[in-house]
């Protein structure tokens, strides 16, 4: 969550973007078997993709903290969103889970160090895959010590992943190079020409408050603080991961959104403003797992209703 020059990761994808029933599928098979991915040909067979493939699919699976790093078995969290008898959302159907995997993804800066890049440090509306990969570099010269930095076709390939992960296909290409990846139903990224794109910062109505809060409390943990900076959740400071920047929200919709979480969780969630400086305090204990389970508490119900 905090960027630093010696831990870093770049290329582990194996060139292929995050597909739809990926995690679901990877997941659930991992679950029954912890040591799935120690054998690749096993894994070909159970997962049904080609050894680089399942090598993808364990780094996305790893990158969106769905599997523990330390102990190779499946985390908590994992279990919670992707566990087939008692998950909230096995299949990927909430778009509020769309935007937690993106939290999970962009704020790990040491599995998925150029996403996060991207999306708390690169700030440019337009651009094409040459700027992002010359701004990266320059990035990379400045913040990450010489023997992690990757090299160019690395850098390359990391670029063209972050665009397929997040953009929607617009070529006419068919098989499984244009296959979207769930991400892009963000809207984070978007084409619209040969390799120009666009990423503006903006108020997302269906990113829920929740899941906002979600990253908000996250970082505050992470911190061990109490009383954060306004200023620093909507801007990555002291190299830090950036809620505000990583959910790609303009200042009044990254307060609009804050607003609604102190409103609906005033028991916890106060806003205050001293002397120009607007901070968020936590009032009284409460995890990111217990936002998270009020979030799908509340998912189900509207569901529920709606059928």
């Amino acid at each position: 969550m905090r960027f630093k020059s010696d831990k870093v990761a770049f290329g582990r994808h194996e060139t292929f973007h995050l597909r739809f029933a990926w995690l679901s599928k990877g997941f659930a098979a991992f679950q029954k078997n912890p040591e799935l991915f120690e054998d690749v040909d096993a894994a070909t067979v159970t997962l049904g993709v080609g050894k680089n493939m399942v090598q993808a699919i364990r780094y996305w699976m790893r990158a969106a903290q769905l599997i523990d790093l330390v102990d190779n078995h499946p985390t908590a969290l994992g279990e919670y969103i992707f566990d087939l008898n008692h998950g909230q959302d096995p299949f990927l159907e909430d778009q509020g889970t769309l935007w937690l995997l993106h939290w999970l993804l962009a704020s790990n800066t040491e599995m998925a160090t150029s996403i996060a890049w991207f999306f708390s440090k690169y700030h440019k509306t337009n651009f094409d895959q040459s700027e992002l990969r010359a701004a990266l570099s320059d990035y990379l010269q400045e913040s990450v010590m010489s023997k992690r930095r990757p090299a160019n076709a690395t850098l390359k390939n990391d670029i063209s992943v972050l665009a397929r992960l997040y953009a929607k296909t617009q070529s006419a290409a068919v098989g499984e190079e244009a296959l979207d990846s769930p991400l892009s139903e963000l809207g984070l990224i978007v084409e619209y020409g040969k390799s120009a794109y666009k990423s503006a910062f903006e108020h997302h109505i269906d990113l829920p408050s929740e899941i906002v809060g979600f990253a908000v409390l996250e970082l505050m943990s992470y911190r061990n603080l109490k009383i954060i900076p306004i200023e620093e959740l909507i801007q990555s400071a002291e190299n830090y991961a950036s809620p505000g920047s990583i959910f790609r929200l303009n200042e009044a919709s990254f307060m609009l959104k804050v607003e609604e979480l102190a409103r609906n969780y005033s028991k916890y969630f106060v806003l205050r403003e001293t002397a120009g400086l607007r901070q968020l305090f936590l009032n009284e204990p409460m995890t990111s797992n217990d936002l998270l389970h009020s979030y799908y508490t509340k998912s189900q119900k509207q569901l529920g209703a709606a059928a």
